[in-house]
């Protein structure tokens, strides 16, 4: 086979290696929390009430509880908490999903899942262990008034006092506590190996924290539970660097438990 002839298959199969698919990267879990199964928000902008959901859901599994909790409702009741964002209506905050379930109350997965359409009615009683509770009822039972704190970095703004970010999805200007960023990375990492999940938010996406891992070269990561079905190398779990995690960060969310455990 002469030069020329050899050439071009050589780099054909150079090409098809390019553009194949590449392994997934290998991770070591150093913390990796239990939850409840990956949902999927598909085509809305409700990230925010999944990742936070996904927060108070594996919170709840760690003390030997278990809820599965329907961000479709959150979504629903969006009409009786209008937003004055015209072109992202659903978007917003983490503290905004508290401050729905404590005005609307909240249901189970199981009968108002993902994808459920406008013909499925909207749930008026949730039934537990023989029990009828109001959708409000049952939200008080599975997240307290003020037991969820909102923090923030915001290094224009002083630190330990609550300031409200000026960003578009803080519509219903809330107040998150401005912490310094090492010290709110280390009550994050904190409370991650103390078995505590968070919830983390950027400018554009949501995604609650299940846990710590490195890569081969001993990198640090976050493992994070998104919220767009299974899909992915693995299973809708995401590891995210910890320098994009917290170059990205704009809000988060854990337990009074969590953030002040070593002060109790």
């Amino acid at each position: 086979m002469s030069l020329k002839h050899w050439i071009l298959p050589a780099l054909a199969f150079l090409l098809l290696i390019g553009c194949g698919k590449r392994s997934p990267k290998s991770f070591t879990n150093e913390v990796l929390l239990p939850m409840t199964p990956v949902k999927n928000q598909e085509k809305s902008e409700l990230c925010w009430a999944y990742a936070m959901l996904a927060t108070i859901e594996t919170e709840h599994i760690l003390q030997g509880d278990s809820v599965n909790l329907s961000p479709v409702y959150i979504g629903r009741m969006l009409k009786y908490h209008p937003s004055p964002n015209v072109e992202h209506p659903q978007r917003a905050m983490g503290q905004t999903l508290l401050n729905m379930i404590g005005q609307y109350g909240i249901v189970g997965y199981d009968v108002l899942p993902d994808g459920a359409t406008n013909d499925l009615p909207t749930p008026q009683w949730v039934f537990m262990l023989g029990a009828r509770y109001s959708p409000k009822e049952f939200a008080h039972s599975v997240c307290a008034p003020d037991e969820y704190l909102s923090l923030t970095c915001w290094p224009d703004s002083p630190y330990y006092q609550k300031i409200d970010i000026p960003i578009p999805d803080n519509w219903e200007h809330n107040r998150l506590l401005n912490v310094p960023l090492d010290t709110l990375r280390s009550h994050v990492d904190r409370a991650l190996r103390s078995r505590h999940p968070v919830c983390w938010e950027s400018r554009g996406h949501a995604m609650a924290v299940m846990g710590l891992a490195h890569d081969t070269s001993q990198r640090p990561y976050y493992v994070m539970k998104n919220s767009w079905g299974k899909r992915g190398p693995h299973d809708g779990l995401v590891y995210m660097s910890a320098s994009k995690m917290w170059k990205d960060m704009v809000a988060i969310y854990m337990t009074r438990q969590a953030y002040y455990q070593d002060e109790e």
